[in-house]
């Protein structure tokens, strides 16, 4: 056998290239992973898009001058976002009501976190101190947010302080609430393995307690975000001269009713945006659980 018959030899009977089916299997794979998505999307659409539709065509059937057409609203949205439509006060004003209620919001959504989940951890662990305190938060929770408005303005003056005072107090029983349901749903079997392995104190806390209440604590996290953002309107009516719920009380005030919506749709855009921020969270800190993923 010749020197150029043993080279060319292996390189003959190598086995053909994979590269073309492994390439359109991750094309296939791609693709099949887009259209659920887009499925998702096109189906979420559904509704807004009906609503926007049924909106208008009431609007031209009915002659209303109460009630700005869709296309009077997205005017307004986007005079008041860059200016040079109206003219007005509110013209291109956005970027400053839109940082001022951000600061409201997620100022008392942090204070009732950092309150309520300490809290809810120790009251669906320590039967004392769950035996004192409950009973009076039960008191305190059916209280409408609405009528500590006036008390807000007692203790803290007029401005933003009253306004993230009752932020935080929407936002702080979901999340207490949900945090107390999150610890005392934990498994005992758990908490009788973690002793065997001499699991105990702050260590079972850290180990069994918290991973096993994490999804009831981002539920009332989400809750009161949505809360959060629900009782700005109501925590602007301290006095504030700018936040979107001013912005809102003013339109209320002046008739401007497609100032009112924009202010609104705003509200809404931005409450959802939050919620998919701590589903992203909540996703990312309970990757070990299949179940919990939105």
């Amino acid at each position: 056998m010749s020197f150029e018959s043993t080279v060319a030899g292996p390189a003959m009977t190598a086995p053909p290239t994979k590269k073309p089916a492994a390439l359109a299997r991750g094309s296939a794979h791609r693709a099949n992973g887009l259209w659920p998505r887009l499925r998702t999307i096109a189906l979420a659409l559904v509704v807004p898009v009906s609503l926007l539709v049924l909106w208008d065509l009431m609007v031209r059937w009915t002659g209303t001058r109460l009630i700005p057409s869709p296309f009077g609203v997205a005017v307004m949205m986007w005079d008041f976002a860059f200016g040079g439509i109206y003219d007005d006060a509110y013209s291109g004003s956005l970027p400053i009501h839109f940082w001022k209620s951000v600061q409201r919001v997620y100022g008392g959504f942090i204070l009732a976190a950092l309150l309520g989940i300490p809290l809810g951890l120790m009251l669906g662990r320590i039967p004392l101190l769950r035996a004192m305190l409950d009973p009076m938060l039960s008191l305190l929770r059916p209280i409408p947010v609405t009528a500590w408005l006036p008390l807000s303005m007692i203790f803290f003056g007029l401005g933003p302080k009253s306004a993230v005072f009752l932020v935080f107090l929407g936002a702080f029983y979901p999340i207490l609430l949900n945090t107390v349901f999150g610890v005392k749903s934990v498994d005992a079997r758990l908490f009788e393995a973690a002793g065997m392995l001499g699991c105990s104190g702050p260590q079972l806390f850290r180990s069994v307690v918290l991973p096993a209440a994490l999804p009831s604590i981002f539920n009332g996290l989400r809750l009161g975000a949505s809360f959060a953002w629900i009782l700005i309107v109501v925590g602007e009516m301290t006095g504030v001269p700018e936040g979107l719920g001013a912005v809102i009380m003013d339109g209320r005030t002046l008739s401007r009713t497609d100032l009112v919506i924009t202010g609104m749709i705003i509200i809404g855009i931005t409450g959802f945006l939050s919620d998919r921020i701590l589903v992203m969270l909540s996703n990312y800190f309970l990757r070990w659980s299949p179940q919990h993923h939105a």
